[in-house]
């Protein structure tokens, strides 16, 4: 597999509006894969009435210069077993049922979509509401489904967070979920997706768990981005008083409408956000930067720190052996503000590399420069390398083989290092990463 680097359209596409055209931004950032989220309710809104609208709205807008990657929910107010139209996915009441709709769905694109991905992140309850031996057999069942109809796709696991495979002496349920899967439903995928979110010097470690888990399959990372508030200590302790209303589990379901109409949260949970931004100015400034509304020159660093973040944690990733990384994610999946009473949006929402500007995905952050820059730096790479700089295990300098190009910079820690000149360039403790042609 060549280096790739592709984007995430976000969490639905086609479900709440109609589709839109987003294929020019994708090029723009120089993004060679997208990820597209679709559900069962959307691909067959009636039983044996299938609506493939929506994913023709994405295979009419890339070619041959954009892989695809298809994730599927099995969410059906009729055929799962947890009634919605969104969340979570559950184990379809007919297994055949919604087999057949898969077979359908692969056959109507076979050999434009490469990745077919069951289900996310299914060991969280808000993604999927069964145990690990339900979804081993619905992996199996949308596996077969998936070969019989393009023996060349590749079936992706449901994505793991970060951290599961971390070593401790600790019950970790989600843990014990994807050992379940990969013990027990190893011949029924290709691809293991990892989550590559928190710490990015954890990244090596968290790649090298996921190798010794899932042992010679091919391991791609589905979604990244940085910095999160959990982070910093001194942000997730503001954050006490939101997490025990309800934190980032608010509901047991949820559905398009609550999605249109931005009921995304419980009303402890809101309420709690409330008092949180009453004091925002008292808020330490590495939370205020996650903040709706927060102060200019935080807003500034905090883009600052996710295009320093976005580099970083690609070349640590792509340097283990990674081939392909998807960032999370292009832009808001519709163009309505956010609503800032809510624990996900202050989590994740300013991970968007675009946002829209009078109803046209138009705006690039710096995250999205950087992404672009990164992009055009690793075409032609064969391999990202890590060089070793002899006394200096802070300096961290990337050789993207095959270009001439490296990239350095210092990890910060305290006491600082002292500056390290690197092909003359003075690197000092603040992580802003360096391109530069060997010399």
């Amino acid at each position: 597999m060549d280096i790739r680097l592709g984007v995430v359209r976000g969490i639905q596409y086609g479900l709440v509006d109609k589709p839109d055209t987003f294929a020019p931004q994708v090029r723009e950032l120089g993004a060679g894969l997208v990820r597209v989220f679709f559900y069962w309710s959307q691909l067959e809104p009636e039983p044996g009435r299938h609506d493939w609208s929506a994913v023709d709205a994405v295979l009419d807008q890339f070619g041959d210069d954009t892989e695809l990657w298809f994730t599927l929910g099995a969410a059906s107010p009729w055929g799962s077993t947890r009634s919605t139209d969104l969340l979570p996915a559950s184990p379809p009441l007919d297994p055949a049922a919604y087999a057949a709709t898969l077979r359908a769905l692969v056959t109507h694109c076979r050999g434009r979509v490469r990745f077919w991905q069951c289900e996310n992140e299914p060991c969280i309850a808000l993604f999927w509401a069964g145990t690990a031996a339900d979804y081993v057999a619905h992996l199996a069942s949308f596996h077969q489904a998936v070969k019989s109809a393009d023996p060349d796709a590749a079936v992706v696991l449901g994505g793991c967070p970060p951290g599961v495979f971390s070593t401790s002496d600790e019950p970790d349920a989600e843990r014990d979920f994807f050992l379940q899967v990969i013990e027990e439903g190893r011949d029924a995928y290709d691809v293991f997706d990892v989550h590559l979110y928190g710490d990015p010097y954890l990244i090596p470690g968290a790649i090298e768990d996921v190798r010794a888990a899932v042992g010679d399959k091919t391991i791609v990372a589905g979604e990244y981005n940085g910095p999160v508030p959990t982070q910093y200590p001194e942000a997730f302790e503001q954050l006490a008083e939101v997490i025990e209303a309800g934190g980032i589990q608010p509901w047991h379901r949820l559905t398009v409408e609550d999605l249109r109409e931005g009921r995304l949260t419980t009303e402890p949970v809101r309420a709690a956000m409330k008092r949180l931004y009453d004091r925002m100015a008292e808020l330490p400034p590495t939370l205020q930067m996650f903040m709706t509304g927060c102060p200019p020159e935080l807003e500034a660093e905090r883009h600052r720190i996710n295009a320093d973040d976005l580099v970083l944690r690609n070349l640590l990733a792509l340097s283990c052996g990674l081939r392909l990384t998807v960032c999370w994610q292009l832009g808001p999946d519709m163009p309505a503000p956010p609503d800032p009473y809510n624990l996900l949006q202050l989590m994740f929402s300013k991970f968007q590399l675009m946002t829209f500007e009078g109803g046209t995905m138009s705006v690039r952050h710096p995250g999205g420069d950087a992404f672009a820059e990164l992009s055009s730096r690793l075409a032609g790479a064969t391999d990202v390398r890590r060089v070793e700089v002899p006394g200096r295990p802070d300096a961290h300098v990337f050789e993207l083989v095959g270009t001439g190009v490296e990239v350095a910079w210092l990890r910060p820690s305290t006491p600082g290092p002292p500056a390290l000149v690197w092909n003359g360039t003075v690197l000092d403790a603040r992580p802003q990463y360096t391109y530069a042609h060997r010399s």
